[in-house]
């Protein structure tokens, strides 16, 4: 079991630069990767940024050059963070953390990212 708490959301305004903080605890030693995904409303959840145990990521094109996804591991932890930068009205949404672990995805409650126009 992996346990995630995420962190940083917020309002914004368009332009504006924001980091979201997603912690994970429990069996942290079997995470894969881990990505953020993103739900606007009436829209469904998409992916848009992932980065793999050996430090590798993938961004979706509308928010490469934008976004950067990181991360920060110790024994019993591993953090992951989102940078974002140049917010755009299209980016607001509920932010998930997602981490895949023994192939079955866990994810956390969610952070509102509101950009105002």
């Amino acid at each position: 079991q992996v346990q995630l708490v995420e962190s940083g959301g917020g309002l914004v305004q368009a332009g504006g630069s924001l980091t979201l903080s997603c912690a994970a605890s429990g069996r942290v030693f079997t995470i894969d990767a881990m990505a953020w995904d993103r739900q606007a409303p009436g829209e469904q959840r998409e992916q848009v940024a992932l980065i793999r145990r050996e430090g590798s990521t993938n961004y979706a094109d509308s928010v490469k050059g934008r976004f950067t996804i990181s991360k920060h591991s110790t024994e019993n932890t591993v953090t992951t963070y989102l940078q974002m930068s140049s917010l755009e009205y299209e980016d607001t949404g509920v932010y998930y953390c997602t981490a895949y672990s023994m192939g079955s995805p866990y994810w956390g409650q969610g952070t509102q990212v509101t950009v105002s126009s």
